[in-house]
């Protein structure tokens, strides 16, 4: 049998992994066993990046971790994949004030329906405490650098999909 805290979900979109994602992923992995990172599949934030696309710059990112990382993708409540796969932690990143009150309502309502399934918190990085997924693709969308906010396949990976976003012709 599993002990209670061996296993952590890292939940997000990750489209793309940022700086601050991978370090807050490679805290989780020296308080937990096994993390398991699971890819939101919401159509509605209309991703730039496949899931598998996405799970591969992580994999790339974290290369000497790989045995201790899971991926998965899901749709529906946390908790409840938290459920399935044994996991009693769920982990979240915080960068600002605005950050802790959203994660402070989601914390308390999966509290409410999951009970056994803690959410631990990791303050970001002070270098990466500006930095998120929307603001690169933006700076990446309009050339701006984003080296050293992404890891160097995401940076990569941004310039080919704007690159051939600007070469094709406007209906």
């Amino acid at each position: 049998m599993t002990k209670r805290y061996d296993i952590a979900v890292y939940p997000g979109t990750f489209d793309p992994i940022t700086n601050g994602h991978l370090d807050i992923l490679g805290r989780a992995l020296h308080l937990f066993d096994r993390v398991i990172v699971t890819i939101a599949t919401n159509i509605r934030k209309q991703p730039l990046f496949t899931v598998d696309e996405r799970i591969g710059f992580i994999r790339d990112a974290l290369a000497n971790h790989v045995g201790r990382l899971e991926f998965a993708s899901f749709d529906g409540l946390l908790v409840d994949f938290c459920r399935q796969r044994g996991a009693g932690v769920i982990v979240r990143g915080l960068r600002a004030l605005a950050d802790f009150e959203y994660e402070f309502q989601f914390a308390h309502m999966n509290r409410r329906l999951a009970p056994d399934v803690d959410t631990v918190f990791f303050m970001t990085d002070e270098r990466n405490h500006y930095v998120s997924s929307s603001l690169v693709k933006e700076v990446a969308s309009l050339g701006g650098d984003v080296t050293g906010l992404v890891p160097p396949a995401v940076v990569r990976a941004l310039a080919q999909k704007y690159q051939k976003e600007q070469k094709e012709p406007k209906p």
